[in-house]
């Protein structure tokens, strides 16, 4: 298999567009985010998937302030506290017709333990497949891959760390996100995300920074930075033979590091031009 095969290199069959957020969006002012979401909301209903956290008072109230006056129709909550809550008919009666879901943040295992294989994934898929838009910040981010981050501690920086990955909804394929990246000191536990897997791209996604992704294409807004580690060029790693405690050594990483308007093709693996990307992606 080619090192750069669609399969490989992240793109999807999906027809609508994820939002992938680094953390604390702006929620006032600009929020140019947020309206990122409520533009390709088109006037529907948006429902803020508030799965992730233990305690969600108040999430959704914060959100109904931040779409306030973007031109979202309608917003709804989705929240279960258990696996038997997503299986009820009601919580899937919250999806009916909506053209967006926005998870917030939390512990991105609650949405995987407590949604996966059930009606109301397949349900957010079929949202996407038919052209509709599926946000996420923070856990909500890291949730979008087929294999997510789940622990790496931030403070070991450089260090092989105790990573740990499990699967994640599979909204993109061939990518692993990191979230809250500069802010939390995250480039080494992301590194060696990529060392242990290296056909995966590693995305470092800053706070109040997105990638907007459609098809095999994505474009960044926000006001941080998104940081892309390809991997596929790596010519030695200790990662196999080393200890958790121990520096990680690897030689020939290839990284990007894109900021507000510019853009990345997932299959080629390269920044494109703004120009490149609206001709690949017509109409958005």
């Amino acid at each position: 298999m080619s090192r750069h095969d669609p399969e490989q290199a992240g793109a999807r069959s999906g027809h609508g567009t994820l939002i992938i957020i680094g953390g604390h969006e702006a929620k006032k002012g600009q929020r140019k985010i947020l309206k990122a979401v409520a533009q390709r909301v088109k006037g529907g209903r948006l429902v803020i998937a508030t799965v992730a956290s233990h305690r969600p008072e108040g999430y959704f109230e914060s959100y109904q302030e931040g779409f306030d006056g973007l031109g979202v129709g309608e917003l709804a909550e989705l929240y279960v506290e258990n696996r038997s809550e997503a299986m009820q008919e009601e919580k899937l009666r919250v999806l009916e017709e909506a053209t967006g879901v926005f998870f917030s943040g939390g512990d991105q295992l609650r949405i995987t333990s407590q949604i996966g294989d059930t009606p109301l994934e397949a349900r957010i898929k079929e949202i996407h497949e038919s052209g509709g838009v599926i946000a996420g910040t923070s856990a909500g981010a890291s949730v979008m891959c087929e294999t997510m981050l789940v622990k790496g501690t931030s403070e070991e920086s450089y260090r092989i760390g105790n990573l740990q990955m499990a699967p994640g909804l599979g909204l993109i394929r061939g990518v692993i996100i990191d979230q809250h990246f500069a802010e939390r000191g995250r480039m080494g536990r992301l590194l060696g995300a990529v060392a242990q897997n290296p056909r995966v791209l590693g995305i470092g996604i800053d706070e109040d920074t997105a990638i907007v992704v459609q098809g095999s294409h994505f474009a960044v807004i926000g006001s941080g930075a998104v940081y892309v580690a390809d991997g596929s060029g790596i010519t030695h790693s200790n990662v196999a033979e080393a200890r958790a405690d121990d520096l990680i050594s690897l030689y020939d990483v290839r990284l990007h590091v894109l900021s507000d308007g510019d853009s990345f093709d997932l299959e080629g693996r390269r920044p494109v031009s703004a120009d490149a990307l609206k001709d690949a992606v017509p109409g958005d």
